[in-house]
């Protein structure tokens, strides 16, 4: 695997985790909308159901 390669998994990595994390943090200061670590879960299960099919391609 080329370092580019991994540099770019590395980068979905961080961007999928502070996208989780934001949307954790959202549910946190309203917590009448939703569970925080269900809106957590949520918001990794988009990203990656998102970025599979294009990794595999």
């Amino acid at each position: 695997m080329s370092t580019l390669a991994l540099l770019v998994a590395l980068l979905l990595v961080l961007v999928t985790a502070m996208f989780v994390a934001g949307l954790v943090y959202i549910a946190h200061r309203h917590p009448a909308w939703v569970a925080p670590l269900t809106l957590g879960l949520l918001g990794a299960a988009l990203v990656t159901s998102v970025l599979v099919p294009v990794v595999v391609r």
